[in-house]
């Protein structure tokens, strides 16, 4: 499975620099997990880069992969990665979720820069 972060999110609805190198992860669906608090993260960011409508539209575009909701389980591990790596609550959501799916989380949010099962692309906008 992947999982993208919000940064890659926006990168790819923004066509950024790096948005060919998330292309081809976001539009494989079948193998996309989108953590619940990604959803919520990227439909705040275009709603205030853009409009609600188009903020919708990405929402749109995101369920097409399988949410993951935020259970008590996840809450823990995502903890436990907390502090591991020292990485804020939403990141170590997020990176609990590719973890919990077997995947690759797809960022390029330098939080994540060298950590295990991460491709962490350079450059762009972050979605802090």
């Amino acid at each position: 499975m992947n999982v993208v972060d919000s940064s890659a999110w926006l990168e790819y609805f923004g066509d950024g620099p790096n948005a060919g190198e998330f292309a081809a992860v976001v539009e494989a669906a079948d193998t996309l997990a989108v953590p619940s608090l990604t959803l919520f993260e990227v439909f705040e960011r275009i709603c205030q880069l853009k409009d609600e409508a188009t903020a919708l539209e990405a929402a749109s575009v995101m369920l097409q992969g399988r949410v993951v909701e935020l259970s008590a389980t996840l809450s823990i591990d995502a903890a436990r990665v907390s502090l591991a790596t020292g990485l804020a609550m939403a990141d170590a959501i997020v990176l609990a979720t590719a973890r919990a799916e077997d995947g690759v989380l797809w960022t390029q949010d330098a939080h994540f820069r060298g950590l295990d099962g991460v491709e962490f692309r350079e450059g762009g906008e972050t979605a802090n």
